[in-house]
């Protein structure tokens, strides 16, 4: 029998390897045959079955080579071995790769290098530890690429302890290279040391462009974002060019400072230094801007993109949901241009999310069945939008079902479901809810109680509002500043504006938002010297007043008929504070001239009104004509109001309230009538008594609860009371 070494170099291994879709027709009957036809056995090198092992692309595949190498009696050659171990780490089988590491007699120290590696690339971080911890026994030299897999790992777990223990091992090493002490920065930084990563970093002789940006990404990342500029200064002094990821962590310092100036400046630095914008710096840019609230310039850099993949694509659909702009989010999700793009539950959870801006329950239908189709629906992010999306749509039924069918512990969703509650009127459903949440494992957050708080506004019980207050300071969310304005809003519309004033003059920190519901609670109990003071009082404070708060200093210079200062007001929203005058303001200031005997200059306001006034402009004349007895000046609202808002039962009952008061009963009748051959009811007035801690609210139409007539024959006795003490003063 001839004895032939065959050179497997000549042969392709690789077309050797397709055809054989298991090792049987290469190692089995195709051998037994050339050995029948020929009496040769053929005899495979070592760097043949090396090469071979390089095809397994999958876990099947390697465990039938494993096993024709132990047949052959190679899996004990070192070589073989480190690169079986090397392909089970790959594949994600930490477990088998170390037990055939364990049967190597004297692995070398690439071979522990190999092992070391798959256990950090599988996410076993204490393993890795624990696996250096052997092979110092057994190893006396260890080199760069061991700590530098080691300093990532003890990062991830944020162990400073094992950290500087690897510090002082790599000082007796002598010579770190500069990713040994860039893994050292970024360990201590990651630990929180930021001033041991600084004394790292300043003992580094020659420092390259990783050294220099791991420090900044220190500082970013530890709430040192102008430290990180300062030292970017620094680098910019020393003969290193920064790259596309320092350029990116500094996007994300202008970010964290809400520098648009600075952000700028890195965007011209990227277009003038010829910076790469790859995909994930043309992120940050974008980002950057998104964050700062420049939604147009971050929409140029998403134009500019060489290639846009998903990342970039979602980031700009974020940024418009993010920015009040839900209609581009839309429009971007639906772009034909990107429709290779497959959506991820980020995408998803942010289009509903735009659905929900927009009130769009039949295109959230839509992007429910998309995210359906995907597999997406199970993502906690994707259920917790779909439920708010729901919520918010009015379809508080729907978000009930998605909620039930895989009940969430993640306080999100209960968030979604109180505050969708309270925002449709549901006050005693968002209530029952958040007793739910209380007694459940679920913590609720400060969010939980904002939602609260805005659903006990619409029953303006005090004492309920108390039991919150309380409720605040025992769990530590009064200092949040959303919880504090919430609770100040919510004493201001029970009726108890001293106690909202002492929640506002303890906040620690007050934003626009905070001023404004100060500002509207003293305008709801007119008192609007109050009101215009305090708002003088921000002025000085340097805040930018918004639209909100505009709104609320011009209804009450309504209130107390101050019709110079009003004025004044509203030319100076656009001259001095950039604020664009909307619907709600108009309205403001034609109640404002109407309330004061000024028709026609109301008249001519709305006239020469830049936008088409609405039903409410002509409503809030109607009522300044009722008022001063102008009825034919009020008759040309009548029919701007019947010409807009043909289907508003509150308007008709305002039109017949404004012709009754003249003693036209007839007109007053014909508008009744037509009320009733459209089908139009006006919606009944709703109060509330609180008795005994317990808040009863009551309408003229339907009995909501057991209390209902005692409540009624309490007030007809003091009605009654209140009857014969006038009748005995006459």
């Amino acid at each position: 029998m001839n004895l032939f070494l065959v050179s497997w170099r000549q042969m392709s291994i690789a077309n050797l390897f397709r055809c054989s879709r298991c090792f049987g027709t290469v190692f089995g009957k195709p051998q037994q045959t050339l050995e029948a036809n020929t009496g040769t056995v053929v005899f495979m090198s070592l760097n043949s079955w090396y090469s071979l092992l390089g095809f397994c692309d999958n876990p099947p595949s390697l465990r039938i080579m494993h096993a024709q190498l132990v047949v052959h009696g190679l899996v004990e050659n070192l070589r073989i071995a480190t690169k079986l171990v090397g392909l089970y780490g790959s594949f994600g089988d930490t477990r088998q790769a170390r037990i055939l590491f364990d049967r190597i007699e004297n692995p070398d120290i690439y071979c522990h290098k190999v092992m070391l590696r798959w256990y950090y690339k599988n996410g076993f971080y204490p393993e890795v530890i624990g696996f250096y911890r052997c092979m110092r026994q057994c190893l006396t030299k260890q080199d760069s690429v061991i700590f530098s897999i080691l300093l990532k790992a003890t990062s991830e777990l944020r162990d400073l302890n094992e950290g500087r223990q690897l510090h002082c091992q790599i000082v007796k090493m002598g010579n770190p290279d500069s990713f040994v002490s860039a893994g050292l920065l970024d360990m201590y930084a990651k630990c929180g040391t930021v001033e041991f990563a600084r004394g790292v970093f300043n003992e580094i002789g020659e420092k390259d462009v990783v050294s220099w940006t791991s420090m900044i990404v220190g500082y970013v990342q530890n709430d040192g974002a102008e430290e990180g500029l300062v030292l970017f200064n620094e680098m910019g002094s020393s003969s290193v060019e920064p790259n596309e990821v320092t350029v990116g962590i500094l996007l994300n310092a202008c970010l964290k400072l809400d520098s648009l100036h600075q952000g700028k400046w890195f965007h011209c630095y990227i277009i003038k230094n010829g910076v790469s914008l790859t995909s994930s710096l043309g992120t940050a840019l974008l980002d950057m801007y998104v964050k700062c609230g420049n939604i147009g310039d971050a929409r140029s850099v998403f134009n500019e993109l060489p290639t846009i993949d998903l990342v970039s694509w979602t980031a700009m659909i974020v940024g418009y949901t993010q920015r009040g702009h839900p209609s581009q989010a839309m429009e971007l999700f639906v772009n034909k241009n990107w429709k290779t793009l497959v959506p991820n539950c980020v995408t998803i959870a942010s289009v509903l999310s735009a659905c929900s801006q927009l009130r769009n329950a039949k295109m959230g239908c839509v992007i429910h069945l998309i995210a359906i189709q995907l597999g997406l629906v199970e993502d906690v992010i994707v259920r917790n939008a779909l439920v708010d999306m729901y919520s918010k749509c009015g379809m508080v039924g729907d978000a009930n079902i998605i909620f039930s069918l895989n009940p969430s512990d993640h306080v999100v969703a209960w968030n979604s479901m109180i505050g969708g509650f309270a925002q449709n009127g549901y006050v005693i459903e968002a209530l029952s809810w958040f007793h739910k949440l209380r007694t459940s494992l679920i913590s609720p957050d400060a969010i939980t109680l904002v939602n609260v708080l805005s659903a006990c506004a619409h029953l303006g019980a005090l004492q309920l509002c108390s039991f919150l207050h309380s409720y605040a300071t025992k769990s530590g969310f009064l200092s949040n500043i959303y919880v504090g304005t919430a609770l100040l809003n919510l004493y201001a519309k029970c009726g108890d504006v001293e106690l909202g004033r002492q929640v506002f003059d303890e906040m620690y920190k007050k934003n626009t938002v905070t001023w404004s519901a100060m500002v509207g609670g003293y305008g709801m109990q007119g008192d609007s010297g109050d009101s215009l003071a305090l708002f003088t009082e921000m002025l000085n404070e340097n805040l930018q007043p918004n639209d909100i708060m505009f709104m609320n200093v011009l209804a009450a210079c309504s209130h107390s008929g101050m019709v110079d200062e009003g004025l004044r007001y509203f030319n100076g929203m656009c001259q001095l504070y950039n604020v664009v005058p909307k619907m709600k303001h108009y309205v403001c200031m034609v109640d404002l001239l109407a309330r004061a005997g000024r028709l026609d200059d109301a008249l001519e306001f709305i006239l020469k009104m830049p936008i088409n006034a609405n039903v409410s402009v002509w409503g809030a004349f109607l009522h300044g004509c009722r008022i001063h007895s102008r009825l034919e000046v009020g008759e040309v609202a009548v029919s701007k109001m019947l010409e807009l808002y043909p289907e508003s039962p509150g308007y008709y009952v305002l039109i017949s309230n404004f012709y009754s008061s003249y003693g036209r009963w007839d007109q007053a009748a014909r508008v009744r009538d037509l009320m009733k051959r459209k089908g139009l009811n006006k919606q009944p007035g709703c109060s509330s008594v609180e008795m005994d801690d317990v808040s009863y609210p009551h309408n003229n139409c339907r009995q909501l609860h057991s209390g209902s007539d005692v409540v009624s024959r309490i007030l007809w006795c003091l009605l009654l009371v209140l009857w014969l003490l006038l009748v005995s003063k006459k």
